[in-house]
C-alpha cells in the first residue's frame, strides 16, 4: 500500500509527554506478519480516536491535530498510548470502551491485542462516583469491627422453587453466614420467580437475624433484558429491606451497571458485581482486556464487591494480577508494576471489595485468608457449605469455624478436635483443590 495514503506513523511520538489531560492506557499486542512495530500501534491510536485507514484532504487539520491519540513508547511486545479527554463523553465507559476496546481489537494488523490497564486522569476521575459503601459495608451494614464478609452461593445453582431456596438460605444464616447470594445464572424462572424468592428470603432474614442477633442480608440478582426491568427489581429488593443487589456487570453491560451504581447511591445500597463471562475475554493473557480493567472500571461506575478470584480455587487467576488486582481495588492510591499495572490516583473514592470465591471449602480458607487477609473481604462459599456431609446449616457453621481457627492462629487440624462441624469437613474434603 502506498505511503501516500497512510497516515498512521503521524500518530506516533516517542518525545510526547503525557499531560494531566490525558488517558494513559497500556496494551500488549502482537503484530501480523508483514506488518512491523510502527505500523501497527500507529494504527491502534488511529482506529481508537480520529484516524480511519486514509489521509482526508478535506477535514480540519488543526482542530483533528489537537483530537490524536500518541503512541509515545512502545517495543515489539507493549505499546503506551495517550488520548485527549476531548475524545470522550464526560461520566460514560461505554463510549470510553468503543475507543480504547473498540474496533481495535478487529484489525487485521494485529494478530493480538490486550488492554492491560489505564491510568485515569483526576479530570476523567471526578466524572465517577464509586461505590456507596465498599470496605466501609462490613461496619456500615453488618456492624462489624472487622472482616471478613461471609456469603453462600445456594447449590445447585439451579432447580430451587423460591420457597425451598428460602428454607436453606435460613438454615446457612443459622450457621452463622452473613449473605445468601443468587448464583449468575438465577433470575425469574418460572419454578423460582424473583419477587416470591426476595420475599421469602426476606423472612427468613428477618427470623435468623431475631434469633441469632447478628445482621443478614443478601445478594438478589437483578440482571435481566431491559434497564426498566431491572430497575423495577432493584426497587423489589429495596422495599423487602435488603441492603445489596447484584448484577453480571459482564453480561449485562457498561450502561446496565453504570445505571446500577446510580440507583444504589439514589436507595443507599450496595452493588454486589458477579464477573459470569468475564474469562471470554480476560484469559488469554496475549488477547482481550484485563480483568484487572474491568475490576477498576466496575470500582469507578459504583461496584462495592466484585469477584476476583482465589488463586487457590476452581477458576483460572493469576497470582500475581489478583494481588495487584485487589490492592488496586482498595487503595487510594498504587504505583505502576511495569508491564501489568498503571498507577493510579483514586482520590476520595471508596474501595471496591474484592470477593473470592470458586471451588472454596473450609480446608482452604486459611490458605486463602494468608493471601487475601482478613479484614477487607468478602468470601463466598457454596458447594463448601451445601456439601457438608450433615447439611446447610452444618457446612456453615463450619466455614465460620475455619475462620475463627485462623484468626486465632490454630490449625484447622487442632481446631477441628473440638468443633465439630469443622472436623466433618475437613473428613469429606481436608484440603483438596478442586479443579
Amino acid at each position: 500500500m502506498s505511503k501516500k495514503i497512510e497516515w498512521y506513523t503521524g500518530f506516533v511520538d516517542r518525545k510526547h509527554r503525557v499531560k494531566s489531560n490525558e488517558l494513559d492506557v497500556l496494551f500488549r499486542y502482537t503484530a501480523k506478519k508483514g506488518i512491523n512495530s510502527i505500523e501497527a500501534v500507529g494504527r491502534l491510536a488511529s482506529e481508537s480516536s480520529v484516524g480511519t485507514w486514509t489521509t482526508l484532504p478535506g477535514m480540519p487539520k488543526k482542530q483533528i491535530e489537537k483530537l490524536k491519540a500518541c503512541v509515545y513508547k512502545y517495543d515489539k511486545e507493549y505499546a503506551r498510548i495517550s488520548y485527549p479527554l476531548e475524545l470522550w463523553e464526560p461520566g460514560s465507559v461505554p463510549q470510553l470502551m468503543s475507543g480504547i476496546g473498540g474496533n481495535i481489537f478487529g484489525m487485521k494488523a494485529v494478530k493480538n491485542l490486550r488492554l492491560l490497564d489505564a491510568e485515569i486522569p483526576k479530570a476523567m476521575m471526578k466524572e465517577y462516583k464509586g461505590p456507596v459503601y465498599g470496605k466501609t459495608a462490613i461496619r456500615r451494614i453488618f456492624r462489624k469491627k472487622k472482616g471478613p464478609i461471609t456469603s453462600t452461593v445456594i447449590k445447585p445453582k439451579l432447580g430451587y422453587t423460591a420457597k425451598q431456596h428460602a428454607e436453606i438460605g435460613y438454615k446457612i444464616y443459622s450457621g452463622g453466614i452473613d449473605c445468601i447470594k443468587d448464583d449468575e445464572n438465577l433470575t425469574s424462572q418460572r419454578f423460582n420467580r424473583f419477587e416470591e424468592r426476595v420475599k421469602l428470603l426476606a423472612r427468613a432474614r428477618d427470623k435468623a437475624e431475631k434469633e441469632t442477633g447478628d445482621v443478614k442480608d443478601a445478594y438478589p440478582n437483578i440482571t435481566s433484558g431491559t434497564l426498566k426491568e431491572m430497575e423495577r427489581r432493584i426497587g423489589i429488593v429495596h422495599e423487602h429491606g435488603f441492603n445489596y443487589f447484584m448484577i453480571d456487570v459482564v453480561l449485562a453491560g457498561f450502561t446496565a451497571v453504570q445505571t446500577a451504581g446510580e440507583l444504589a447511591r439514589d436507595y443507599k445500597m450496595a452493588v454486589h458485581g458477579h464477573r459470569a463471562m468475564h474469562a471470554a475475554f480476560t484469559r488469554n493473557p496475549r488477547h482481550g482486556i484485563s480483568m484487572l480493567f474491568l475490576a477498576k472500571l466496575a470500582r469507578i461506575m459504583g461496584v462495592d464487591q466484585i469477584h476476583t478470584g482465589t488463586i487457590i480455587g476452581k477458576l483460572e487467576g493469576d497470582k500475581k494480577e489478583i494481588l495487584a488486582m485487589k490492592e488496586m481495588l482498595l487503595s487510594g492510591k498504587v504505583k505502576e508494576i511495569k508491564n501489568l499495572r498503571m498507577k493510579q490516583d483514586f482520590g476520595n473514592m471508596k474501595g471496591t471489595m474484592p470477593v473470592a470465591s470458586g471451588g472454596l471449602h473450609p480446608g482452604l480458607l486459611p490458605e486463602l485468608l494468608r493471601l487475601y487477609g482478613t479484614t477487607d473481604i468478602a468470601v463466598q462459599v457454596g458447594g463448601g457449605v451445601l456439601g457438608h456431609p450433615k447439611g446447610a446449616k452444618a457446612g456453615a457453621k463450619a466455614v465460620v469455624q475455619a475462620i475463627e481457627a485462623y484468626k486465632q492462629g490454630m490449625g484447622l487440624d487442632e481446631y477441628a478436635k473440638k468443633h465439630r462441624e469443622l472436623r466433618e469437613a475437613m473428613e469429606k474434603w481436608g484440603y483438596l483443590k478442586p479443579v
